[in-house]
């Protein structure tokens, strides 16, 4: 009997060791979450995501990521990023897709510059140029001043032809990490705030930082005049206005706050009333279990020693809103069942709204409608 005591005691002491000292590759930081309104006012709880029209990726592709939309010989043409490398360009109207291009790493956001090339944020590459057929990858930039980029994420064009994108961490890489999910969890769970974003010179081959210390910088978006952009920051449920021309160059200011769930990709929307609209994948609900454990590094350093099975885990649920270039909040679309899940973003057609998703292998998209008010149903 007392040597079975002494080996529970033993037990004891050794479970406590090794979720109190066991090395770990986080070092956590203590922030104050702003409290979960949840699912209520613009963002009240409704089913308008629920019944997407769905076109099957090739077998063996999943993740459309993010889209470009064109039209060629009067047919809608989607070009879609994914997490197996390649990129898809999907008929829509024959509803089949075929590889267009594949870039080695896993790319991320995507546009397309003036020149027709595709210009992409690839995970494990860095920032990409890609030739209107397809056939040639360039790499445009790894690092900038001597920092390798880790995490490309995602990007948009300035009228003047400068890209601004985001490298989601400086510590936890994509690629070193063994993939996008993993390095994000690493870096919202640390909430470092390692994120930054860049900017690249088409004309001068010049990369250069344009703003840090983000908790997972993520989506990018430019306003209307090119005197700035949006840029998300999953790890703490905000997205920021970012000057960077004009009277308020260097400037940042908070367009809008805690959100109900972490803000992945921003796109550009149509214009409604005046005014730029944008739209951003929420990728998942917030966790209260994180959120309550934000002030404590020492709670978030013992969970992440937990079992896999025991640590908390986003329960899935589809979101993208799209908001004015003011932050106000014009839909929120959402599937509470999560049939199509971690909505990264949305890409807007004449006549549809485009999904996109980390995990899904399908591309999902919604007939447009109306801008109304956010109701519930």
């Amino acid at each position: 009997m007392k040597s079975a005591v002494r080996a529970g005691i033993v037990a004891i002491l050794l479970l406590a060791a090794y979720l109190t000292l066991w090395p770990i590759p986080i070092a956590p930081q203590a922030w104050r979450a702003p409290a979960d309104k949840g699912f209520t006012g613009d963002f009240a709880v409704n089913t308008r995501l629920a019944n997407l029209d769905r076109i099957p990726l090739p077998e063996g592709v999943h993740g459309p990521e993010d889209f470009v939309v064109a039209q060629e010989d009067g047919r809608e043409i989607v070009y879609t990023t994914s997490q197996t490398g390649v990129i898809l360009r999907i008929d829509t109207e024959s509803r089949t897709g075929s590889v267009f291009a594949d870039t080695g790493g896993v790319p991320l956001g995507m546009e397309r510059d003036a020149e027709g090339n595709f210009i992409v944020a690839d995970a494990y590459r860095g920032l990409l140029s890609i030739s209107p057929d397809g056939r040639t990858v360039e790499v445009l930039t790894d690092e900038v001043n001597g920092s390798p980029i880790l995490y490309a994420d995602d990007l948009d064009i300035a009228p003047d032809g400068v890209i601004y994108f985001s490298d989601a961490s400086t510590k936890f890489g994509a690629e070193a990490t063994g993939s996008t999910m993993a390095a994000s969890l690493l870096e919202i769970f640390e909430h470092g705030k390692t994120g930054r974003f860049l900017s690249y010179d088409p004309a001068t081959g010049k990369t250069a930082i344009v703003t840090t210390g983000y908790s997972f910088a993520n989506g990018v978006a430019m306003c209307p005049d090119g005197d700035c952009f949006l840029g998300a920051e999953t790890g703490s449920y905000s997205i920021d206005r970012i000057y960077v021309a004009g009277p308020k160059k260097g400037q940042t200011e908070r367009l809008i706050e805690n959100l109900p769930g972490f803000p992945d990709n921003i796109n550009r929307g149509a214009m409604v009333d005046g005014k730029q609209t944008y739209w951003v994948g929420l990728v998942a609900p917030r966790s209260k279990t994180l959120d309550d454990a934000a002030q404590s590094p020492f709670a978030r350093k013992v969970g992440f020693r937990l079992p896999q099975a025991l640590q908390p885990v986003a329960d899935p649920y589809g979101h993208v809103i799209q908001i004015d270039e003011d932050g106000e909040v014009l839909q929120s679309l959402q599937d509470p069942q999560g049939s199509y899940p971690t909505t990264t973003g949305a890409v807007e057609s004449d006549d549809w709204i485009y999904i996109s998703s980390l995990e899904t292998h399908e591309l999902g998209r919604l007939r447009k409608s109306p801008v109304v008010a956010t109701d519930s149903e």
